[in-house]
């Protein structure tokens, strides 16, 4: 069985009119030769210097895949879903407008099945197996291949190798390197209350985790949680004691705080403004 019929080939993604190789798109194959050993350019008028073939592309990178082949009259409207095949002909070469041929073009991961192969016969009584009869044009029969495809998987993009991943080995396995931290502490000032958080900065490195890392430690831990007194209800006689308490508390507004504890620095400012007495230069007499 062919790579074909397992499915391992990849869909057509494009079809173009073009005039010879030189204008022939990149990433595109040219249909120059008919399967029955005649040339495939669609132009028999003598007067046309520039003939036109058919070209296809299996490039993938636009994510779409062509479905489907139509070949319609110049009278008749394009078939919904259907566009027109690109052309990338010479100044001078025009395409043979009777019959046109269109593809329905759809994204590669909405369908399994798509067109796989084009092949161009000179004579009609060819028939070709496993291929589908689009239609003639000026003298020549398009053929179409459908079945399943085959969609590449993504390569994943290469790592580079550390020198210590290098020389990793079974036999000799080596020890993991101690974890650093990529933003140390600044230093310490010269004074007491650096040199107490050193010396606890120092007790807490016993208890680091294998791996080197600190675990979550707040000021809190270790620290017993108990009521006040005057209000646990166990120490207390009964509950209404500690709700009569609770009720004597007063919640001040912000309005009140700034009445209670405003200071407008009066004393200060008269005394600021306060002239001080100048001193007599000498020689002069002090004005009476």
């Amino acid at each position: 069985m062919s790579l074909m019929e397992h499915g391992a080939v990849r869909p057509v993604t494009a079809v173009a009119w073009t005039s010879n190789s030189s204008t022939c798109p990149k990433d595109f194959t040219l249909i120059s030769i008919t399967e029955d050993g005649a040339t495939a350019n669609f132009t028999r008028s003598f007067a046309m210097k520039s003939g036109y073939y058919l070209c296809y592309s299996k490039d993938l990178k636009g994510g779409m895949v062509v479905s489907d082949i139509q070949l319609i009259s110049d009278k008749d409207s394009i078939p919904h879903g259907y566009c027109f095949i690109a052309e990338h002909l010479e100044a001078k070469a025009s395409v043979w407008k009777k019959k046109r041929v269109c593809v329905r073009m759809v994204p590669v991961g909405s369908v399994d099945t798509a067109v796989l192969d084009i092949k161009v016969t000179a004579k009609s009584k060819m028939m070709l197996q496993h291929y589908t009869y689009v239609g003639d044009v000026h003298g020549y029969v398009l053929w179409c291949r459908k079945g399943h495809f085959s969609n590449p998987m993504p390569q994943a993009k290469p790592r580079s190798m550390s020198l210590d991943l290098r020389q990793l080995s079974i036999d000799q396995p080596v020890a993991p390197l101690p974890l650093r931290p990529s933003n140390p502490p600044p230093p310490l000032l010269n004074n007491k209350l650096s040199q107490r958080r050193h010396s606890l900065h120092n007790k807490d490195t016993g208890d680091k985790s294998a791996d080197g890392s600190i675990p979550g430690l707040t000021a809190l831990d270790g620290v017993p949680f108990s009521l006040h007194p005057k209000f646990d209800i166990q120490a207390n006689s009964t509950a209404l004691q500690l709700n009569s308490q609770l009720n004597n508390i007063r919640i001040k507004s912000l309005q009140d705080i700034k009445n209670e504890y405003n200071y407008t620095f009066a004393v200060e400012e008269s005394a600021a403004k306060r002239i001080r007495p100048s001193v007599p230069a000498e020689g002069v007499p002090s004005a009476q």
